[in-house]
């Protein structure tokens, strides 16, 4: 029996969620970045989990049988770092990065200190990528 996944769509308001993010500058960067995914996706953001602000959502299942939803593209205002959640490896991917500015990163996720750090437009470029990738890869 697969066991049920741990971060789910929330029903708590995603402007609750930022509203409580101590800290201003991160709470405007999440803010920002909230906006740019909501134009970039033409989706309204849900909350999965108590910290995952995300937007569409694809259906995955791996060969041992486990599966489930998980957002399309998301962020997390995290203390150490806004953490984006998009798809590595689509065309492109590694020279917008080479563009971005003062990040790092993790398997599928891109961590970054300050919006003020990055070049957002290339920050959109790479959403805008992801989310291209990932509905094609995950079509409804």
């Amino acid at each position: 029996m697969a066991k049920e996944a741990k971060t789910k769509p929330e029903a708590t308001r995603v402007a609750d969620f930022l509203a409580a993010v101590p800290d201003a500058q991160r709470r405007a960067d999440a803010e920002a970045v909230l906006r740019m995914m909501q134009a970039v996706t033409g989706c309204e953001p849900v909350m999965w989990g108590s910290a995952i602000v995300g937007f569409d959502r694809y259906r995955y299942r791996y060969d041992s049988g486990h599966g489930g939803e998980w957002p399309i593209v998301g962020f997390s205002p995290r203390k150490q770092a806004l953490v984006l959640y998009i798809m590595p490896g689509f065309g492109g991917h590694e020279a917008l990065l080479a563009r971005l500015g003062k990040h790092t990163t993790g398997k599928s996720c891109l961590y970054v200190k300050r919006l003020s750090d990055i070049d957002a437009g290339v920050l959109e470029e790479l959403v805008r990528g992801s989310v291209a990738e990932m509905r094609r890869r995950h079509p409804c």
